[in-house]
């Protein structure tokens, strides 16, 4: 976006943009400098060693203290929870371990389905109850209905037997 924001420059002025040419001069002059500084403090940490060898105790503190300030300390976020890992062989497979609250929820839940299914299998539950006493219904209708329909049938079979025992035929349309 540009530097002027969305209504344009500070009174009237205009708005300017960044060259690539100039961003990517600030980049190269940005790891320019990171390196001359790791260098300098590579070297500041071997001078200080050489030093501690051949100067006194006293000297030492006061060019200790210079040096400390200009080297960069890397410090890691102490707030951060370091992710800590762990071998195969170290886990606890066979010790008892706590379960939470949800997972014993999970656990008592899945039980109840499976005894519920039991008893609804078994016909105890009011819901089973339900379905068989509906079943039986659907099957006397249905057997009810099967009868009627077998009686119609012989019924036009005899019908058709009588009359083919007349000697009459279907009449035909003249």
């Amino acid at each position: 976006m540009p530097k002027g924001g969305k209504k344009g420059g500070h009174k009237g002025r205009m708005r300017t943009y960044t060259s690539p040419e100039e961003i990517d001069a600030q980049m190269k002059e940005e790891k320019e400098r990171e390196k001359n500084e790791e260098e300098e403090g590579a070297a500041v940490n071997d001078n200080q060693s050489e030093d501690k060898l051949t100067a006194s105790g006293s000297e030492d503190s006061d060019d200790e203290g210079s040096r400390v300030r200009r080297v960069l300390i890397e410090i890691e976020n102490p707030n951060r929870a370091a992710q800590k890992t762990k071998k195969v062989t170290d886990i606890e497979l066979e010790g008892p371990r706590q379960l939470s609250r949800r997972e014993r929820e999970e656990i008592e839940k899945q039980k109840a389905k499976e005894r519920y299914m039991k008893m609804h299998l078994v016909g105890k539950t009011d819901q089973a109850k339900n379905d068989l006493a509906r079943l039986a219904i659907i099957r006397k209708q249905r057997e009810e209905a099967a009868r009627k329909k077998e009686e119609e049938r012989k019924a036009k079979e005899a019908a058709e037997a009588a009359a083919a025992a007349k000697g009459l035929h279907t009449l035909s349309l003249k």
